[in-house]
């Protein structure tokens, strides 16, 4: 069993999801559906999801530093509503109570806690913003360093953070529906990777007032986006200040390009405005019983 823990400010009692929480929201994972018929005709029907692909954690997790659905903190960027719905594979019911982690870099390509580390295409920040958590963060990964960050964060050894921000990461709690949904912006590009979110999900743990502890983490994954909309994003601001190359959804190491199992979201946007903002969906299969930290 690994521990866990969420430090909520002020002690505050962790509560549910709300209604941006329980958005209706579109499977988007590849389905089978059995149906058994009865002798009047009529039918009932189980729909079940396929395990979605497990990828490496990379080595710019934070553990659960922030509880919180809004990530965005002061980064400039398309907003990005991410809809996410935990499926229990086996029993294809919806995964209630489940913790989940999302972290990725901002728009230029740079990580929080890790701007020295970051390979982005813009200049790394000299001072911290001055809404940054102050003090040592008290929940930070283990262990010595081993040498340099693989290119593009795509796997290796955990860093330790440098540096005392957390923006665009956060964990929430998914509903009774199995329905977690996030505010933030969308993902910039860095040296060997496809723009991407990552995500844990852990189960069998505890909800309590000071956040959720115990358990195991049952999936690590990686969220990816289609080139259309990464090629309409880079024409907009900060994007298009990059002087990074990117790496295309089908250049990349880390995706397996089985589309939604793969963890390749779907998008609704303005195709003529994404600026204006953009909702991503995506359905995740999980196995609970599975131990998946992406650390091996």
């Amino acid at each position: 069993m690994t521990r866990r823990k969420v430090v909520v400010a002020g002690g505050a009692a962790v509560v549910g999801v709300g209604a941006a929480g329980a958005l209706a929201m579109n499977a988007s994972a590849d389905e089978t559906t059995e149906a058994t018929s009865t002798a009047s005709a009529s039918s009932t029907a189980e729909t079940c999801y396929k395990l979605t692909s497990e990828t490496t954690e990379g080595p710019y997790y934070i553990d659960a530093d922030k509880l919180r659905q809004d990530i965005t903190e002061d980064k400039e960027g398309i907003p990005l509503t991410l809809q996410l719905k935990v499926i229990d594979a086996v029993t294809c019911k919806p995964l209630a109570d489940a913790a989940v982690d999302i972290w990725h870099c901002d728009a230029l390509g740079l990580y929080s806690g890790y701007e020295s580390f970051s390979q982005g295409g813009g200049t790394v920040p000299t001072d911290a913003p001055t809404d940054a958590p102050t003090g040592t963060p008290t929940d930070v990964p283990t262990g010595t360093p081993t040498g340099e960050p693989p290119s593009g964060g795509g796997g290796g050894g955990h860093e330790e953070p440098t540096s005392d921000t957390r923006y665009l990461r956060g964990t929430w709690k998914t509903d009774k529906k199995g329905c977690v949904t996030f505010k933030t912006i969308f993902p910039g590009w860095y040296q060997g990777r496809t723009v991407h979110i990552h995500t844990k999900v852990h189960v069998d743990g505890e909800w309590t007032d000071a956040g959720y502890e115990g358990g195991h983490t049952c999936h690590t994954g990686q969220l990816f986006f289609d080139e259309e909309s990464v090629l309409l994003s880079a024409e907009v601001e900060p994007y298009s200040t990059s002087t990074t190359t990117r790496t295309t959804l089908t250049e990349d190491t880390i995706y397996d390009q089985s589309g939604t199992t793969g963890g390749l979201l779907k998008l609704k946007y303005q195709k003529k405005n994404i600026a204006k903002g953009v909702t991503g969906s995506l359905t995740m299969g999980v196995d609970t019983d599975a131990t998946h930290d992406g650390t091996s």
